[in-house]
């Protein structure tokens, strides 16, 4: 990849990963394999923004715990956190501006939840013009009432992939 390329990671909150009876699919590798992306970019001085659900209540509230960005993979100094009120990461937000700026037209994309926000700004993002990179196992989600989550991220690799997004898995992503 290209010095135009951003990993953006989108909605990796602690509200994620607080409800012991609910929990994300394989939430621990898929932690972790953020993690090894986020020090990837880190170490080739890959631009990552991160994306942060905001609701005027609940478990997204600002300020709360559960609003925090996951401890694990917390921003660093010089790197760009953009406010979100909607499954869009791009819908009333600065992330487009944010990425012109900096000339970046590759995105590689990670996060939660896999049918909600990360699926949108994938969507979002082709029809921006900017080329995708969604990370097979990088990104989760919860059963739903009608599937178990290895089905919906199943479906959502098949529906995005060659169309809105290419699929990488984690080690066969270069910055």
């Amino acid at each position: 990849m290209n010095k135009k390329t951003a990993l953006l990671i989108v909605d990796v909150q602690f509200a994620m990963f607080c409800d012991e009876n609910n929990k994300l699919h394989e939430e621990e590798r898929v932690l972790n394999n953020i993690y090894t992306l986020l020090e990837k970019a880190r170490e080739t001085k890959t631009p990552v923004i991160f994306i942060q659900h905001t609701e005027d209540g609940g478990e997204y509230k600002k300020g709360t715990k559960t609003w925090e960005i996951h401890p694990k993979i917390a921003p660093i100094e010089g790197e760009s956190v953009i406010e979100k009120h909607t499954w869009d990461s791009f819908h009333q937000t600065s992330l487009h501006e944010t990425l012109q700026k900096e000339g970046i037209d590759e995105l590689v994309i990670v996060g939660m939840q896999t049918e909600f926000c990360l699926d949108t700004t994938c969507r979002r993002a082709f029809s921006m013009g900017y080329k995708n990179t969604l990370v097979k196992d990088a990104h989760s989600t919860f059963d739903s009432e009608d599937l178990k989550a290895y089905e919906i991220i199943n479906h959502h690799n098949r529906v995005l992939g060659g169309r809105f997004v290419q699929l990488k898995y984690l080690e066969h992503i270069d910055f």
